[in-house]
């Protein structure tokens, strides 16, 4: 059987075993593509266009690459599957070749498909001539050149605006907006997504182009989505007439949009189609090659892109909801106090942040404020964040003091199976008093707003985060105190919130201090606003705020109370109460009696402890009256009474009581049911 076509170039069956003397004459090369086997057979004239010798080509189309730059090949690749899947007998390019000395050379190429009696492709026979010269002072040089380069920028631009999007709406808006669509002369853009073997319509327009009842619409319908989803191959509508014959279902309903042509690309990534885009065109007649091809490269783009903004949508989803498993989900009403909490997700993906916050009930008109950051974006960081939540509320409710609670922490976070450290700060707030405990691990300074609007930083000593204390053995967290009036606001929060892109902490910390000196009085509307400051800014970072205001309405009585159980062999512990009562005194007022109170309630809380069996209880308090004094009250189980005693020139015990006999203006004794409670006065300045 002969397999030529009409117009094809006179070329012998066994070419090239006897080359074309009339091509060669003409300085043009040859080639038979033999598609079934892959191998192309070039002559030596053609391998001279191309700058390559007989012995560096092995008759395989790939071998070209070498000479041929990378867009170039990409666009005869394109052109030549359209021409084998149109059923085209004939296709023809100008490229450029790069030669071996670095110089680029206009090349044409036209190629004849050869097809069986199926249709089906078998060969393609051609020439390639060195086009330089002729293209060198044309205008279709200069047309070709502009082409390219309007093609160029609009691939790259588009493409550049995708890897942007991170969402399905944000590839929908980049296309929409997309300068290079209306360089192509689309009027309207159609896009839908393959869900459960249906077409959803995701984007549709102009305003009054939808047509109603294909928001949904399935494969097998006879619609240009539905075909090109099926066959997986674009469909170029030439006219108006061709679309009216081949979509008879939908063209009724969109005629009056005045669309003379269309082109539909199946969107397709990882061999799977994920959905279909529809471009309609007014006052335009068919489709070139290049545009074609353009077509296609922009499909294959924006295919590539919503399926990298669809997995972000489910990894952010899975993520995001983890992270909200892993906070509390409701904040306890806390009588005295008023609280606003925030958490704003910086959305990158599953990158979410271990930003937390917590607010714990305690006993005594006590509350506890927390708020932290696991190191580290990643689901990991969430989980970590979900356990040291648990075990900073756990130790909390036991009653420890807070630096023991953080000290703990730590510890657990050590000896937990991760490389992860955390920051975090603290806050025990007595709401009767107003005293505040802070301890921090690494972690920026809370601010406080006064009733005036004005705020101002809180500095205050620090340990190491979390983990870290307890790898390097640095356990011994510092507390500090601060007086919290009624009408007040603590703002606590993690970093992102202070942030600034080229700017240090202090700057961000500048700008929060100025923020909440300007914003709403009402707590919601205050956390609402900073948080919009973080978007407004583009802030790359997690955030978690807290913000406890005390109430007017539980203004301290001249008393205050703070409270702390001691055990036994818990050097920790005892540290910490001597903490307590130095930042207690300090915070009422009695700074010039500190030294007297610590040492007389330090003797008390060791008395307790090396002459009973169980802990110790401590309070401290500020006793109302007509002179102010400061109490001291430690309780253990025992109901032996102590009793004071010499103990001689050479003793090492029995001082104890004698100092505060000497100490304290006034001491004794009271039976408790199943123990004893020692106290000791003082009279403290007021206030």
């Amino acid at each position: 059987m002969d397999d030529r076509v009409a117009g094809a170039l006179s070329l012998p069956d066994d070419w090239p075993a006897h080359p074309d003397l009339s091509l060669a004459l003409n300085r043009m090369g040859s080639f038979d593509w033999d598609l079934d086997t892959g191998l192309m057979h070039m002559d030596q004239p053609a391998l001279d266009v191309f700058d390559l010798t007989s012995d560096e080509y092995d008759n395989r189309p790939g071998t070209l690459s070498q000479r041929v730059p990378t867009d170039e090949a990409q666009r005869l690749d394109g052109m030549v599957s359209q021409a084998l899947k149109s059923g085209r007998t004939n296709y023809g390019a100008y490229f450029r070749i790069q030669r071996r000395d670095g110089t680029l050379r206009w090349t044409h190429t036209q190629g004849f498909v050869r097809r069986d009696e199926t249709g089906r492709p078998r060969r393609i026979i051609g020439i390639v001539r060195d086009a330089t010269q002729e293209l060198s002072d044309s205008t279709a040089r200069l047309e070709l050149d502009e082409e390219r380069r309007q093609r160029t920028s609009l691939v790259e631009g588009t493409t550049a605006a995708l890897a942007h999007a991170r969402t399905v709406k944000d590839v929908i808006a980049v296309l929409k907006n997309s300068q290079g669509l209306a360089h192509l002369g689309a009027t309207s853009l159609v896009m839908g997504l393959l869900e459960s073997g249906r077409i959803h319509l995701v984007a549709d327009g102009p305003e009054g182009a939808y047509v109603p009842g294909t928001r949904y619409t399935r494969v097998d319908e006879q619609y240009p989505m539905s075909e090109v989803v099926r066959t997986l191959a674009p469909r170029f509508i030439e006219s108006a007439d061709d679309f009216a014959a081949s979509y008879p279902v939908l063209w009724p309903h969109i005629s009056h949009l005045g669309v003379t042509s269309a082109a539909y690309m199946p969107l397709i990534a990882q061999a799977r189609p994920i959905g279909a885009l529809g471009l309609l065109y007014r006052d335009k007649a068919g489709f070139t090659a290049d545009e074609r091809n353009l077509l296609m490269a922009l499909g294959t783009s924006i295919a590539q892109s919503l399926q990298r903004a669809m997995l972000y949508e489910q990894e952010h989803d899975l993520a995001e909801g983890l992270q909200q498993a892993m906070l509390p989900r409701r904040i306890p009403a806390v009588p005295g106090a008023q609280v606003a909490v925030r958490y704003r997700s910086a959305r990158l993906g599953r990158d979410i942040g271990g930003d937390w916050y917590d607010l714990i009930p305690l006993p005594g008109g006590r509350v506890g404020a927390v708020i932290g950051d696991v190191q580290g974006h990643d689901t990991h960081a969430a989980a970590v964040m979900g356990q040291l939540r648990i075990v900073l509320r756990a130790y909390a409710a036991e009653g420890h003091s807070p630096a023991t609670v953080m000290a703990r922490a730590s510890v657990f976070l050590h000896e937990l199976d991760t490389d992860r450290f955390a920051t975090c700060t603290y806050a025990e707030v007595d709401l009767t008093t107003g005293v505040v405990q802070v301890v921090r691990a690494g972690h920026v300074d809370p601010v406080v707003r006064d009733v005036d609007g004005s705020c101002r930083r809180v500095p205050s000593e620090g340990g190491l985060p979390l983990g870290l204390s307890a790898e390097f053995g640095r356990l011994e967290y510092p507390v500090s105190t601060v007086e919290l009036d009624p009408g007040q606001t603590m703002i606590l929060f993690t970093d992102g919130l202070v942030e600034l892109p080229g700017a240090d902490l202090d700057e961000g910390m500048h700008l929060l201090t100025t923020l909440v000196t300007n914003g709403p009085h009402d707590l919601q509307e205050l956390a609402d606003q900073l948080c919009d400051a973080v978007d407004g800014r583009g802030g790359q970072d997690d955030v978690a705020l807290l913000l406890l205001r005390r109430r007017a309405a539980h203004a301290p009585q001249p008393g205050g109370r703070l409270q702390q159980h001691v055990a036994q062999n818990d050097p920790e512990a005892l540290s910490s109460s001597r903490h307590m009562i130095r930042a207690a005194v300090r915070a009422w007022g009695a700074k010039d009696r500190a030294d007297e109170i610590e040492l007389a309630a330090d003797e008390l809380i060791t008395n307790a402890l090396m002459h009973t069996d169980g802990g110790a209880v401590v309070t401290i308090r500020v006793l109302a009256g007509t002179e102010r004094r400061l109490r001291v009250d430690v309780e253990d189980r025992s109901s032996a009474l102590p009793r004071r005693r010499d103990a001689g020139e050479s003793g090492v015990s029995g001082r104890g009581l004698m100092l505060v006999d000497r100490l304290a203006d006034v001491w004794g004794v009271e039976s408790r049911g199943s123990g004893k409670c020692v106290w000791c006065e003082f009279l403290i300045p007021a206030r």
